[in-house]
């Protein structure tokens, strides 16, 4: 199995106070994972950044992402504040925006608690590996799809009805539940541990959207791509353990699809919460 260690993929060269570059992994097929955008966006920020944690961040993909190419971060140190810190980043290759992240970050503070239950579901063991899944997909698979299939797997993921993300299939709920975790060590950094969180928090969040529709990524004339996205960290994270991705899909309309995602702890501790909103288009076919 292709693994890459993300600790070291997605870390930053500082070329000035406030700007960074990035690279991407050689085998990324066509355009960049939005994952890791908003990975190495968080990170750069927090380059900028002194003891305070990240508690929520916002993002737009704005246009696709050259992996061939270096990515270049940008930081705004937006505010320094007595309670909170806030930072823009702009994402830019050949001159334009490709990604723009707004995030706040806070020291640690006691207060009023309570969240929602862990939703019931299948433990990670009686699941399937994803990425062995794959391998099964991909012997009778288009070129475009092999390509994509074979990328680095640096998060190992079990899927409750895995099959519906590879193949149409019919019609189902738009919910699904995933657990994921980091495949190499990250560390005791728990900066680390959010951006690396933050980069699998972009993970199957279409495909469920997808669901209802019986579309998925190689459904011919199908066009999709995440336009937005949001997360907020709610407690401290481990992702060397397992953590459950509950995902539901309350709407989609006008040629785009709401997600929502909860991501707990084996435990039971909701330590984030994500939405996105993206692009669900059948292209209409050339006269």
């Amino acid at each position: 199995m292709i693994t890459e260690n993300l600790a070291e993929t997605l870390l930053l060269e500082r070329l000035e106070v406030n700007l960074f570059r990035g690279v991407t992994s050689d085998n990324s097929p066509g355009r960049i994972f939005g994952g890791q955008v908003i990975g190495q966006s968080l990170l750069a920020a927090y380059e900028t950044v002194e003891d305070r944690i990240c508690h929520s961040l916002h993002c737009y993909f704005i246009r696709p992402g050259d992996p061939t190419v270096p990515i270049i971060f940008e930081v705004d140190r937006s505010r320094d504040g007595g309670s909170f810190t806030t930072r823009r980043v702009i994402a830019i290759q050949h001159g334009q925006q490709i990604f723009n992240l707004a995030a706040s970050f806070m020291a640690h503070e006691e207060g009023y608690e309570h969240q929602a239950p862990m939703p019931a579901a299948a433990p990670w063991d009686d699941l399937p590996d994803e990425a062995e899944m794959q391998k099964e997909a991909m012997k009778n698979a288009p070129e475009e799809a092999k390509r994509w299939l074979s990328r680095p797997r640096p998060i190992e993921m079990r899927s409750v009805d895995a099959r519906s993300y590879f193949q149409a299939g019919e019609a189902k709920d738009p919910e699904s539940q995933s657990w994921i975790r980091c495949r190499e060590p990250i560390g005791a950094d728990q900066h680390m541990h959010q951006v690396i969180l933050a980069y699998a928090s972009d993970m199957n969040l279409l495909s469920t959207a997808m669901r209802p529709h019986r579309v998925h990524w190689q459904t011919p004339g199908f066009q999709s791509a995440s336009l937005d996205h949001a997360m907020w960290f709610h407690k401290p994270i481990n992702f060397n353990d397992w953590h459950l991705y509950a995902q539901d899909s309350p709407s989609a309309s006008g040629g785009r699809g709401f997600i929502r995602g909860s991501i707990f702890a084996s435990d039971g501790t909701l330590v984030a919460s994500v939405a996105q909103e993206g692009l669900m288009r059948m292209r209409k076919p050339k006269a």
